[in-house]
Parts: structure tokens; sequence; C-alpha cells
């Protein structure tokens, strides 16, 4: 074993023992050193990384609890959670804010440096459609999925160009392409390349054509996205 891999093996470690439910006081505290400091909430409860997509929607980071206060008392009752539904501490405990906030919280995990499955982005697509208004949507930093949300967003609810909709995906918002995330920009230059041969709407080519799998083979082989 490397040194590398002992190094995240001894975080992991250490990771796990503060990661914890609920269920107790003790876990609470833990929970709550988890948040802060392996989960970077610290950062959070002065950087919003906060905009809005397009009338009633916007992006964030992982909100903190005083900021969910904040978004409620705008007017917001709808928070679009991007990490998933699990087990992890920062979900949990936005669990129960939401809950006792009563804010409507909903659930879809996407990934920052692979692709998901198509009928995962079918339901993201649906969830768009159907969540009330104004709703949040938040990953961990607001920078990669929440980047990919927004452009998918605005690409299959408001029918922008992809010229438009990977401005989502940019310095502005801390999105730096490199050789793992930048599969998210290349996701949206083989779709561009699609609609500009066929005229193939978005929801369309995630419907029929999206093939995550062999998008990912392209990209890490450096292929052009045609």
């Amino acid at each position: 074993m490397s040194v590398f891999q002992d190094i995240r093996a001894w975080e992991a470690r250490v990771r796990s023992r503060y990661n914890k439910d609920l269920s107790t006081p003790e876990n609470r505290r833990l929970n709550r050193i988890y948040n802060l400091w392996f989960d970077h909430e610290i950062l959070r409860t002065v950087w919003t990384n906060f905009y809005q997509v397009a009338p009633g929607v916007y992006r964030s980071n992982h909100p903190t609890r005083k900021r969910l206060e904040q978004m409620k008392s705008a007017g917001i009752q709808t928070i679009l959670n991007l990490r998933g539904a699990n087990a992890n501490g920062h979900y949990l405990a936005e669990e129960e804010y939401c809950r006792e906030l009563q804010l409507n919280l909903h659930s879809i995990e996407l990934y920052a440096r692979s692709l998901v499955p198509r009928d995962r982005l079918i339901e993201l697509i649906g969830l768009f459609r159907t969540l009330d208004r104004p709703f949040v949507m938040h990953c961990k930093s607001g920078a990669d999925r929440a980047g990919l949300a927004s452009a998918i967003y605005q690409l299959a609810i408001e029918g922008k160009p992809v010229s438009e909709a990977r401005k989502m995906l940019s310095w502005r918002y801390m999105h730096i392409r490199n050789r793992q995330v930048g599969i998210l920009d290349y996701l949206l230059e083989v779709y561009d390349a699609r609609h500009q041969s066929s005229g193939l709407s978005f929801e369309d080519w995630v419907a029929t054509e999206y093939d995550p799998a062999a998008i990912c083979e392209r990209f890490h082989k450096r292929l052009p996205p045609t």
C-alpha cells in the first residue's frame, strides 16, 4: 500500500468516527464536528455560492441551518439535495433541519466526476417539472453537481441553447474544469454536437441516445465529442 493510500485509509477511519446519526446526544455532538470540519460547513457559514438559475429557481452550496431559516423567510419552501439521501451526517442533519422548519426536502444523487444513468437524468428533469417554486438546488460546494443540474434545467425546462446553459459550469461558481470533473462539461459538448446535426432536444436526446458509459470512455480517451 502506498503512502497516499495509507493516508486515505487513515482519513476514512477518522471520518467514520465522527460521521454519526442523531440517535443520542453523543452522536449529535460527533455529527456536528463531522459537518463542521469534515464536510466543510465551517466554510459555508460565510460562503454561500447562491445564485439564480431561472425565475424561482436557485443554486447553492450545502446550506447551513441558519441559511435554511433565511431561505424560508424569503419564501422558499422546497430544497433539492443533489448529494442523495443516505446515512451520512450532512444528510441526516439537513433532513432534520428541513423537517423542523417545515421545508420540503427532495433528494437525488448526481456525481461530480462521473455520469449518472439515464433514468437518473430523466428523474431529475421530472423533478424540475413538479417541484414547487421557488426552490433551491444544492450539492456540497455548489460548483459541479449544482452546475450540471442548473445547465440541465436551462436546457430542458427553459429551452436555452447549450452556449447559455454551459455558463452554469464556470469559474464564477467555482467550477474548475480538470481531468475528472471535466466530464460534466464534456457531456454538454457531446449533446451540443448531436443537437447541431439533428436539432434533437436535450430531453429527447437523454431518453433515446444518452449513453453514460460510452461518453465516459470517449472522455477518458480524450476523443472529441463528435
